[in-house]
């Protein structure tokens, strides 16, 4: 059986095709369930929101391979990246990142980086990262407040007889 690595795919054939594994970019990629297009890392810097793949040194099997979201271009030559269903993020260098997201395969369906629809995904999740932070954190709270109404409402109804 020939085994052949990520780095060498890109190296080969400019692009990457991949299945995901793992839940850290939910909502936008699904695991196991979206394949995502990953091409080799142009010439010069990432930007800022970019999705890329990088590889963390020292680390073998599950976990040597992350895909996740630039938030923070550093003027060190390193970035900062956070999965879109993370609350922490890590410091990647340049050398480390092998290529960028440029779209995922959904249903049949390709949904590319440059459409409106992703853009506006990136806009209202990704770029207001302190409120998801928020918001991942305290989930069950905010959930427990969502159904909390319901939940008095069904009690008030059922004491005067108009709910079961």
């Amino acid at each position: 059986m020939i085994t052949t690595t990520y780095e060498e795919m890109l190296e080969k054939t400019g692009f990457l095709f991949w299945k995901t594994v793992g839940f850290s970019m939910r909502p936008l990629i699904r695991e196991g369930k979206d394949t995502v297009i990953i091409k080799k890392r142009p010439e010069g810097r990432c930007k800022k929101y970019d999705t890329v793949l990088f590889t963390r040194p020292g680390v073998e099997g599950r976990g040597k391979y992350i895909l996740h979201r630039i938030l923070r271009v550093n003027p060190d030559g390193t970035y900062w990246i956070v999965g879109d269903n993370c609350t922490s993020g890590e410091i990647v260098r340049e050398e480390n990142v092998l290529g960028v997201l440029i779209a995922v395969n959904r249903k049949g369906r390709k949904v590319e980086v440059t459409s409106r629809k992703y853009q506006l995904y990136v806009r209202l999740w990704c770029a207001p990262y302190r409120m998801r932070f928020f918001l991942l954190r305290n989930k069950w709270f905010l959930l427990a407040l969502w159904r909390l109404p319901r939940r008095i409402g069904g009690k008030i109804l059922r004491k005067l007889g108009l709910r079961k």
